[in-house]
């Protein structure tokens, strides 16, 4: 299970990297261009290709058991450390506290971009 762990950590980093270069791109070139829901749009693929990658590379890394329990616990540590790190980037870029974070999501763009998380944490179940 310390594979999982692990393979988890690294997996939420090097995706979270990936989508903080990426989300600075689409704040500041294509929203302003395009509009929000076109831009998450445009962003969301190449964020999940990145992510089905780095999953991949993170199960053969680590050498995560194909077991359902490793991979889900795999899932969990990179799923709550994205949250996490959303809530806390959230409130330190905008100043959101939790309740003004989580109303975001009454948006159809902030529900695709949620979609697109649970995506990531389902990629560890769903390679093999």
């Amino acid at each position: 299970m310390r594979a999982a762990l692990l393979a988890g950590a690294v997996y939420f980093g090097v995706v979270f990297a990936a989508g903080f270069a990426l989300g600075a791109v689409r704040v500041t070139l294509l929203v302003p261009a395009v509009g929000e829901p076109v831009a998450v749009a445009l962003e969301l693929p190449l964020l999940l290709l990145w992510s089905w990658w780095t999953c991949g590379w993170c199960l053969r890394r680590f050498a995560v058991p194909a077991s359902v329990a490793a991979r889900a616990l795999m899932s969990a540590v990179a799923f709550a450390l994205l949250m996490a790190a959303e809530c806390g980037l959230d409130a330190a870029l905008n100043g959101r506290d939790l309740a003004a974070h989580f109303a975001r999501y009454h948006s159809a763009t902030a529900l695709v971009g949620l979609a697109g998380q649970v995506l990531f944490a389902l990629f560890p179940l769903l390679r093999r």
